[in-house]
Formats: structure tokens, sequence, C-alpha cells
């Protein structure tokens, strides 16, 4: 299997696979740990342990054991161990995972549980797990095979601040928008939740040169632009919706050349070819709607 791990000041590339690591930050709600890898041909299994430090005898504590197997039949085991002692496994045959291929795994940590996204959206069974308990701090990954074949290549840890901020958020942003310019947004969707809008757009003239609009009560990723005080064709074609109701998520909208390109929790979402062609005087983000906001950022 090949892996990798990296935060927002770390990048570790192609670390030798059983790996070891000590997380910088306590994991708190909202935190994304995302790892990219690859399966080889002769795998039985790898693991991904949340665990409470690093010591051997006795055991540590593992807040979540994410472990997906090939050997019989392809499936995904989580657990949890307490005081030297396994708890049940939650076992999903519901598997992204295939020999052969390239992975993205996020793990995104809530209140009370750890809950993994999948490619494409949607989410694999959560798992419970005592967040405040990993401490230190240490993401402990392993694989069975050879080791010329396993490789660590990337992943991170990408804390938030968790006090959520008034809706609606109206922000400059820290310098305009260009090629190269990233804009990332972290919330909670709302139980309940209908939909919620990010809009990008000139401050002095009102124009709105990315709207998108996620509708959790139609599965739809609505894109368009408001351009001298009309709007535009919407856009809705996308391959899989990425959001749910309760769900934690990271958005990030990256600009282009010709176009945004927007992923969320690590998977891309869609492009949308820029209608409003001067960028630079792209200088406000606007965000309502049915979220908890916990964290803005922009480079």
């Amino acid at each position: 299997m090949m892996l990798s791990l990296n935060n927002l000041q770390n990048v570790i590339y192609n670390p030798v696979i059983p790996y070891v690591g000590t997380i910088s930050e306590q994991l708190e709600p909202g935190t994304l740990i995302v790892l990219r890898g690859h399966v080889p041909s002769d795998s039985d299994r790898f693991q991904v342990d949340l665990q409470c430090g690093s010591s051997v005898k006795p055991r540590a504590d593992v807040a979540f054991h994410f472990n997906p197997r090939f050997k019989k039949a392809n499936c995904i085991v989580c657990n949890t161990l307490r005081n030297e002692k396994w708890g049940w496994e939650e076992i999903t045959y519901d598997t992204p995972f295939k020999k052969e291929k390239s992975f993205e795994i996020v793990i995104m940590v809530l209140k009370e549980k750890f809950q993994v996204q999948k490619s494409g959206g949607s989410q694999l069974p959560s798992n419970r797990g005592d967040i405040c308990k990993i401490v230190p701090r240490t993401v402990y990954t392993k694989s069975k095979g050879s080791p010329a074949n396993h490789t660590l290549t990337c992943a991170k840890i990408l804390p938030t601040n968790c006090l959520s901020k008034t809706l609606p958020f109206v922000a400059r942003l820290n310098s305009s928008m260009g090629p190269g310019r990233t804009v990332v947004i972290k919330g909670e969707v709302n139980a309940n939740a209908k939909g919620f809008t990010v809009d990008l757009l000139s401050g002095k003239s009102k124009d709105i040169a990315l709207h998108l609009n996620p509708r959790l009560n139609m599965k739809a990723f609505v894109r368009n632009s408001f351009l001298q005080e009309a709007w535009g064709e919407e856009e809705r074609n996308i391959t899989c919706f990425p959001f749910s109701p309760g769900m934690y998520f990271e958005m990030i909208v990256y600009c282009d050349v010709r176009e945004f390109k927007v992923a969320v929790n690590g998977v891309h979402s869609l492009e949308y070819k820029h209608r409003f062609k001067e960028l630079s005087k792209i200088d406000t983000l606007e965000i309502d709607g049915d979220i908890h906001l916990l964290e803005v950022r922009s480079w």
C-alpha cells in the first residue's frame, strides 16, 4: 500500500511503512485527516490507527482503528482498543478500496465519533472513539506485503477554529482573486438543512462572479453568476452530491486561469468557467444558509 501524511506546516513524503508520527495539535471537532495512497497488487490489508501515545507494553489505547482488508472478502473493519482489549468490530462491505488502485481517505473528527468520507462524497459507517484521550497524539499506519511496495506519500491534519461564525458572513479577501488564489471554508451542515450559499463577488459592483448553492432538499449543487443585475443560466451537472445533513465539511475553491475548481472533503466536485472576467475585482466573500460556519481562510 502507498499512503501519505502531511499537515499545514509539515509535509512528509514517502516515509517507510510502518509509520508512526505525532500529531502536533490536539484533535478537535471539525479537524480533517486526509490520507492519499495506492494499494499494491499483493496487499492483504492496511490500517490507520489514531492512538493515545506510542507505548508498546502496555499497548497504548487506540481511539480509532481503520482497517481495509482484501484477503477473503473485501471489507473495512473499525474498532477501538481500551486497556489492551478490543471492542466490538464494526464491519462494512461497502468499500471503495481495490488492489492496484489509488485512494483518498478523509477522516472527520466529530464531537463523539470519527466519520470517514469515501470518494464521491458519501460516508462510510461512523466509529465511536474518545478524541479527548488522544494525548500524546499519534497516527500509526501499517500494512502487510512487500516493504518495497508500501510507502506513505501524503496525509493532512487540518485543524479548525470551532467557534461558530455568525451568518450571514461577509468578509473582504486578504487580497483580490486571481489565478492561484484559494478560499477554504469549513462548517457543519445543520441536521434539517435545506441549503446554503457561498458567493465570491465584487464589493464595488455587487456582481457575483461565483454563486455556489448546495440544495440538500433536492440534492442539487447549483452554480451561477449574477452580472449586471441579472442571474445567468444555472449549472447543476455533478457526478455525486457531496453534502448530507449533520456532516462536517471542508470546501476548497481554487481560482484557475479559465475557471474555478471546487473540492469538498478532498474530493474534486466541479469546475465553473469564469463569466466575470475581471478577476482582480473579486474581493468579497459572502456565506449564508443552513450551516454552522467554523472557519474561513484564503491565500
